[in-house]
């Protein structure tokens, strides 16, 4: 994979406070702490990725000559601070959670211990890889968990804002357990399968439907998928289907990987009636595939309704997170060294329990280990509770 220069991915306000330090001389070594406060999607939990973007951020993190050059030419830092920025390299430590670790509120996803100076430049890009992937990764995982064991595709690519959101989403869905992306660009970077069938412009451009896909199973026999629903799918897709399959059968073509694919209507109830006609004519073993703006509630009713479909390629929901279009990962000083012991002194928040039981019962207190300079605030018990319920569920299940 190519790298890009990524040192200059940074909120400008980052950069004033690094000349800041630079200038009162500020060295202190410092942990800052990236994590998140709430799920996505509402719900129990989260998943990790971005790691290995970050890595690859901070072991190519320089100011070019390019770079120097722009932040003289905004007439904010002095000379001896961009002297200083065109020798700079990262000197610190990051500790990190694995990608496509299982994650919840409040627990760091990436730690980093360095001079306040170094660890206040990597804030805005660590947040912007972490915060996104995560999120894309947590989506892909709830719609994979709805699938209930059923292959997930991602093709999500021409709706992602951007290039950069197509391509790493599609890296992201892939670590929350998605099998395979249609982002060919995805699967060359990050070596992950791709997969797709054809369009309708494919149907549309043979003078009929029956010819489009006899030519589509010609080329790609292992690998025959054939969209039925541009005309009726029901009296013209699934028929014409059947009857390429049927002729593969007689020309003695081994029929794998085979089936037929939705993408428009009641496809609860197509998917029962394709099925029917499938098995009729003796291809029980041809799989039912749908698309058509999916997610995962999407997903779970049509599980609900008894669908037919072992197949589901996703794409714009999950590749933009529709419903929730941010993680609200945060970076915070957790705590600072004491340069004379080598001790680090926290600004971290701890909880504990309300001695009135009327608040007791609702409320535990987030309460600081630095009461100078912190103040308190309350958790809902019933966050807490349900992290522990969806930890101990998951633990359960790995020991399992």
């Amino acid at each position: 994979m190519s790298t890009m220069n990524l040192t200059l991915l940074t909120d400008f306000y980052e950069l004033t406070m690094m000349q800041g330090y630079f200038k009162t001389q500020n060295t202190e070594k410092v942990v800052f702490d990236a994590f998140y406060r709430k799920n996505p999607c509402d719900g129990g939990y989260a998943i990790a990725a971005g790691l290995d973007q970050v890595i690859d951020y901070i072991k190519n993190l320089r100011f070019s000559k390019e770079d120097i050059a722009y932040l003289r030419s905004l007439n904010t830092f002095d000379e001896d601070f961009l002297n200083y920025l065109a020798d700079f390299r990262f000197s610190g430590d990051i500790y990190a959670i694995p990608e496509g670790t299982v994650v919840f509120p409040r627990e760091p996803l990436v730690k980093v211990v360095a001079p306040i100076m170094e660890a206040q430049l990597v804030e805005t890009a660590i947040l912007t890889i972490i915060n996104h992937q995560s999120l894309i990764a947590t989506k892909a995982s709830r719609v994979v968990c709805a699938a209930k064991g059923d292959g997930i595709m991602e093709f999500g690519l021409r709706r992602a804002q951007g290039p950069d959101a197509g391509v790493y989403g599609a890296r992201a869905a892939m670590i929350g357990g998605c099998i395979g992306t249609s982002n060919v660009l995805a699967g060359q970077l990050f070596d992950v399968p791709v997969k797709g069938t054809h369009a309708h412009s494919w149907i549309m451009s043979f003078p009929d439907e029956y010819t489009a896909f006899k030519t589509y199973a010609n080329m790609y026999p292992d690998a025959c998928c054939l969209l039925v629903d541009t005309y009726d799918t029901l009296k013209s897709g699934v028929p014409n289907a059947i009857r390429v399959f049927e002729e593969m059968r007689n020309a003695g073509i081994p029929l794998k990987n085979y089936g037929i694919r939705l993408d428009s209507g009641d496809l609860a109830y197509m998917s029962k009636q394709a099925r029917k006609l499938l098995d009729a004519a003796g291809f029980d073993d041809a799989y039912i595939s749908a698309s058509s703006d999916l997610d995962e509630y999407l997903i779970e009713s049509l599980k609900a309704q008894g669908c037919k479909i072992t197949s589901w390629g996703v794409g714009t929901n999950m590749i933009t997170s529709r419903d929730c279009p941010a993680f609200g990962g945060v970076y915070k000083l957790a705590a600072v060294e004491d340069k004379e012991t080598g001790e680090y002194h926290g600004h971290i928040k701890i909880l504990r329990r309300y001695k009135e039981q009327s608040l007791a019962r609702k409320y535990w207190i987030a309460h600081s280990i630095n009461t100078e300079e912190f103040d308190d605030f309350d958790i809902e018990i019933d966050q807490i509770r349900s992290l522990w319920i969806v930890k101990q569920h998951i633990v359960s299940d790995t020991l399992l």
